[in-house]
């Protein structure tokens, strides 16, 4: 008799649905345990994303983005709370993203941040490397959320939250109620509704 060949998308509906992760508090904090759990789920697989966090480190924030891209992973992002800062980025790297009208979003210009007593060179090297960390940040969510950088700059200077529906205005996330919400997920219906990543967004 033939042996049946289990493959990942075998795995992946032993376990009734996407993997579901939690992005809740500062990325840095959390960045190893949410860096395995992104690495858990199959290439090209599917997984909910669930956002309730500030954001934190940039550096955090460009890891997490590239796992979800670099691995081809279908993630619905869903804003359970706040997704700000940071936390825009891994966001914008979901092929669907869903918002509520008790979502909020923060856009604000990247926070100068260095380590106290460093030299003067030491200083101009963060310098020049800030400037540039952040107007390429700016370019790659731009790209990913399909907006232009003059738009991202309206709401990033000195800094905006957003709301769930305006968010769905701009375009980038879906707008559900609470009510509506559960009946997107019954059935594995998430998963076949999820859209094709925006060519835009490609590298």
């Amino acid at each position: 008799m033939a042996r049946h060949r289990t493959d990942d998308s075998d795995r992946e509906d032993d376990q009734e649905g996407p993997v579901e992760i939690a992005f809740v508090g500062e990325l840095a904090d959390n960045a190893a345990d949410l860096s395995e759990k992104l690495l858990s789920v199959p290439p090209g697989g599917h997984c909910t994303i669930y956002f309730d966090s500030p954001g934190g480190s940039a550096y955090s924030a460009i890891s997490l983005m590239t796992l979800i891209v670099t691995r081809g992973l279908h993630a619905t992002g869903i804003v359970t709370g706040e997704c700000s800062s940071a936390a825009l980025w891994p966001f914008a790297a979901c092929q669907r993203r869903i918002v509520t009208p008790y979502s909020v979003l923060l856009f604000h210009p990247m926070k100068w941040q260095s380590e106290e007593h460093v030299v003067q060179i030491e200083a101009a090297e963060w310098a020049r490397h800030f400037a540039y960390l952040e107007r390429e940040m700016d370019l790659l969510l731009a790209r990913f959320f399909n907006v232009s950088t003059e738009q991202l700059s309206r709401w990033s200077v000195p800094g905006r939250y957003l709301t769930g529906h305006e968010i769905a205005e701009a375009g980038l996330a879906e707008m559900h109620d609470l009510t509506t919400i559960p009946a997107l997920f019954q059935n594995g219906s998430s998963r076949r509704a999820a859209p094709r990543r925006k060519s835009a967004a490609k590298a």
